[in-house]
């Protein structure tokens, strides 16, 4: 007997990457950042009293929407906590999204999680090819209002590539379609800009809605702590949507530490920006064809005519180094690749080598 509903019932979950069981190997499979969270963050765990422990958290996270306001330059209003970048990507989906309507756009590829959150919300998606340099096309708000899109999904640095779109074609497309606009900046603390000047008044746009996490940029993706930020009635309508408590009390306080030591955290930043561009440069001598990356990994193709992607991610899976593979139209040929210490990236490097000289010897 099947009892769920039948759009649960066909669904195919998501997928995440293979998080391994031993600590022997080189993980470059997930987008984490390779160093640790900054020590304030730590230290603000180990304060929570359980007094603390024993209530209720603070429902809707006052103190660290007011932190998160100051250090983007807006109001508390315009800041909503959530329980990781996921719960926001769900709570705007239920939020502008019918069930059983066209309510999501989005580009391919993009974020897989995305499809999946619209089939247990049972709502259709309405997807945009990206351009042959995985840019957005200019037509993408026009096609999205054609079908009568009321949310959309761009993510920036875009994933899996890394390419990052500038704001003034960000712009664009916010003027030009007719609903809410939600730019996942999940990587964002890697690349050049962001899009925060979108949500200046000055600017006019009242419908876009930016996402953040702690988990990449702030080595926290084990503590699942996001938020969104946006015009006030974007906030207001989101909070509607939101779970009772939906952030805990440890995960607040480290949030509040984390964004404090901002300064600290960027530290990582610039260490894994400057193994990107090691990591680009050695691939590329190798033969590899690397994408242009604003994130914290590259997406690579091997050279023609050697090992397809898919019998390298095996090869390198053989050798305890986790990267990433998709069987699907425009990636199947290609591995996205975590930016690692520079030991797992010299680790990553010599087994590309001595798995090469292997298959040609063969």
């Amino acid at each position: 007997m099947v009892y769920e509903r039948d759009n649960i019932h066909r669904l195919t979950p998501y997928t995440p990457g293979e998080q391994p069981l031993v600590a022997d190997v080189v993980k470059l499979n997930t987008n984490e950042n390779p160093y640790p969270p900054p020590r304030a963050v730590l230290e603000a765990i180990h304060e929570v009293s359980a007094d603390q422990l024993r209530r209720y958290p603070p429902p809707t996270a006052q103190q660290f929407r007011e932190t998160a306001a100051k250090l983007h330059g807006l109001s508390p209003e315009q800041v909503i906590a959530t329980n990781g970048g996921d719960e926001l990507l769900r709570m705007a989906i239920t939020v502008y999204c019918e069930p059983g309507g066209r309510g999501l756009g989005e580009t391919y590829p993009t974020y897989s999680l995305y499809d999946v959150l619209a089939g247990i919300h049972g709502t259709t998606v309405s997807q945009v090819p990206l351009d042959e340099d995985w840019s957005v096309p200019e037509d993408f708000a026009a096609q999205l209002n054609d079908r009568g899109c009321r949310l959309a999904l761009l993510v920036n640095p875009h994933a899996p590539s890394g390419r990052l779109e500038p704001l003034d074609k960000l712009e664009r497309v916010a003027r030009a379609f007719r609903g809410v606009l939600l730019i996942d900046e999940a990587y964002v603390d890697f690349a050049e800009s962001d899009a925060i000047p979108l949500l200046d008044p000055a600017r006019g746009l009242d419908n876009v809605l930016l996402l953040r996490t702690l988990s990449k940029g702030y080595s926290l993706a084990g503590l699942r702590f996001g938020y969104g930020l946006g015009h006030p009635r974007i906030i207001e309508a989101l909070d509607k949507a939101r779970d009772s408590y939906n952030t805990d009390v440890l995960s607040q306080a480290a949030a509040v530490a984390a964004l404090r030591s901002r300064d600290e955290a960027r530290e990582s930043w610039k260490k894994v920006i400057a193994e990107r561009t090691r990591l680009t440069a050695a691939l590329a001598a190798r033969g590899f064809t690397v994408a242009p990356s604003q994130s914290n990994f590259v997406l690579a193709a091997p050279p023609k005519g050697g090992l397809s992607a898919q019998a390298l991610y095996r090869a390198l899976h053989d050798r305890n180094i986790f990267v990433r593979y998709w069987d699907a139209p425009r990636i199947h040929d290609r591995l996205r690749i975590t930016v690692g210490t520079p030991e797992q990236n010299d680790a990553l490097l010599a087994a590309i080598a001595d798995i090469t000289s292997a298959a040609r010897s063969a």
